[in-house]
């Protein structure tokens, strides 16, 4: 897998992140949502000053693109499971793994790369964000906070998007996949952006059960792949796409006691959960200080069974990453 050395980078401070408020819904008929591009053409405006933050674009040293082994095995030995950790620090192009090329059933996680799909098909003409999509009865499976409410009407695209990142509304995330032509598309999507190894296997909820490496992914390559789309100058997401896509994993409520409870004071966290339910518990998301470059960071706890306390081995991990990258 490859990852790149210093790209030019957005610093999301809070006059950014103030302008992302801005792009906003409406719902005129209790379903659809509608852009407001004025709105969101001008985030790309701001985002592409804030990118003025960052003094040089040439790459890190190679030895510091290096995948340095952060030694996780107190926490889980403390904590039971077993943990995959990557993080790498855009600002002198460190990285930190555990774990980092073992495989990990991702999860809900896996929706932020859906909605970065979609949005990727969005601005090639094959999609449309106001494309208004029937929702079901049949559609429904567990966890449809947004879905469910809409049965017998129907939810935009970017509705489906924005329900399956914030809130990881699982009939929304099966909905976009098959609006795309099913998995085997969601698999060439990630062969497209350089990842050779992640699985795409099945469909909502059946991805989230352990079935040997269907539908799993390395926390080395979920970093370079957020790297990628979220992170890199040349990243295939266009300004508008990204600014939208980083607005929902801010905003996203879920999570609180993971990367976000692993961060000092002040951070910004965009990112995606994914829980198993029986013990898989994950986060990933880019870590935006104050000031300056940000982290990124992906994490995948397969604990031995489901319990609240496994979301602060992510916040632990998080929090130790950070210090050992100076950070903290």
């Amino acid at each position: 897998m490859k990852y790149r050395g210093q790209p030019h980078m957005p610093s999301f401070a809070a006059g950014p992140l103030r302008h992302f408020a801005s792009l906003h819904a409406t719902s005129p008929n209790g379903g659809g949502f509608e852009l407001n591009r004025r709105a969101l053409l001008g985030t790309s405006g701001a985002l592409a000053v804030a990118a003025c933050t960052r003094s040089s674009t040439e790459a890190a040293p190679a030895s510091l693109t290096t995948p340095e082994t952060f030694d996780l095995s107190a926490l889980e030995t403390r904590e039971g499971g077993r943990l995959g950790f990557a993080a790498k620090d855009m600002q002198t192009g460190r990285i930190l793994t555990w774990r980092g090329e073992e495989r990990f059933v991702y999860c809900s996680t896996f929706k932020m790369f859906l909605a970065a799909a979609t949005l990727m098909r969005v601005q090639a003409g094959e999609e449309r964000l106001d494309r208004m999509i029937p929702i079901t009865r049949a559609d429904m499976i567990n966890h449809a906070p947004v879905t469910e409410p809409a049965i017998g009407g129907s939810l935009s695209v970017e509705a489906l998007m924005k329900g399956t990142v914030e809130v990881s509304d699982n009939p929304a995330a099966n909905l976009l996949l098959k609006a795309m032509g099913g998995l085997e598309p969601m698999q060439a999507f990630y062969r497209g952006i350089g990842d050779a190894t992640t699985r795409v296997d099945r469909f909502e909820p059946e991805m989230n059960r352990l079935d040997g490496d269907k539908d799993t992914i390395l926390p080395l390559q979920s970093i370079a792949n957020i790297e990628r789309l979220l992170v890199d100058a040349d990243t295939p997401l266009s300004e508008a796409s990204k600014a939208l896509l980083l607005k929902w994993m801010v905003d996203s409520p879920t999570g609180t006691a993971r990367i976000k409870a692993g961060v000092p004071a002040g951070w910004t966290v965009a990112h995606k959960t994914g829980t198993g339910g029986y013990g898989p518990t994950n986060d990933i998301g880019v870590l935006y200080p104050p000031s300056g470059a940000p982290v990124i960071v992906a994490a995948y706890y397969h604990a031995a069974g489901d319990d609240p306390k496994n979301e602060a081995v992510i916040a632990e991990a998080t929090q130790a990453a950070l210090a050992e990258l100076g950070r903290a």
